[in-house]
């Protein structure tokens, strides 16, 4: 993407009423407006908040918005420039109960007041194999800390990914824990019984990996 197509993003992010932007500041050293009134505030009910983490284009929050109208979904993602095509989508076929959030995911419990999220979804983050990463792996020990936090007590987190290594690094880690893992599959359109918004929802890049019969893993857990 160039620089002039980013910048032409960005800009238009800033008049899009479901994109908001606080900056780093705004969020640590400050109650953030928000915390706590997505709701009310944003959408208007009270109906059930769905968070996608790293959400990139943002694909998979329209199309669960779109086949759960009775919930409430946030994209949220540092590159505003990627989820500006979810943001304008949204706008375009007037989704009204979805909106994108341009941070960085450890800042979540920054965002979000205690018990205001009912799940989580993880989409094809980043792996971070190499060991001197795995501070950054969205599913390590701090993360699920921070989701907690968040989300209500009977709280739900999925991850779908494309890495084996990630799968097994995430199940581990819940067995070891003593997480709630509710359902786990290898293969998710090879083995039966796969949930169905797990299934129909593909993302670009999910399709093309499936185009070179790569397996996509799926975990459904709770965090204890």
């Amino acid at each position: 993407m160039g620089s002039k197509n980013k910048l032409k993003r960005f800009k238009e992010n800033e008049t899009f009423d479901n994109v908001f932007q606080p900056k780093r500041e705004d969020l640590v050293d400050a109650k953030f407006k928000l915390q706590g009134q997505w709701n009310s505030v944003v959408f208007k009910n009270d109906h059930p908040l769905i968070l996608e983490l790293g959400c990139g284009r943002g694909e998979y929050t329209i199309e669960l918005a779109k086949k759960f109208p009775q919930k409430n979904f946030i994209g949220i993602d540092i590159k505003g420039a990627r989820f500006w095509r979810g943001a304008k989508t949204a706008i375009d076929e007037n989704l009204t109960n979805v909106a994108f959030l341009r941070t960085q995911i450890e800042l979540v419990d920054f965002a979000f007041a205690e018990n205001e999220v009912d799940e989580i979804w993880i989409t094809f983050p980043d792996p971070q194999i190499k060991y001197k990463r795995t501070k950054h792996r969205m599913t390590n020990s701090e993360f699920l800390k921070r989701y907690k936090t968040v989300l209500k007590p009977d709280g739900i987190v999925n991850l779908k990914t494309d890495s084996e290594f990630m799968h097994g690094y995430t199940l581990g880690l819940l067995h070891g824990e003593g997480h709630d893992v509710l359902y786990a599959n290898h293969n998710v359109y090879k083995q039966e019984g796969s949930p169905e918004e797990v299934t129909s929802i593909q993302t670009y890049y999910e399709s093309q990996y499936l185009e070179h019969d790569k397996a996509i893993t799926y975990i459904r857990f709770k965090i204890k």
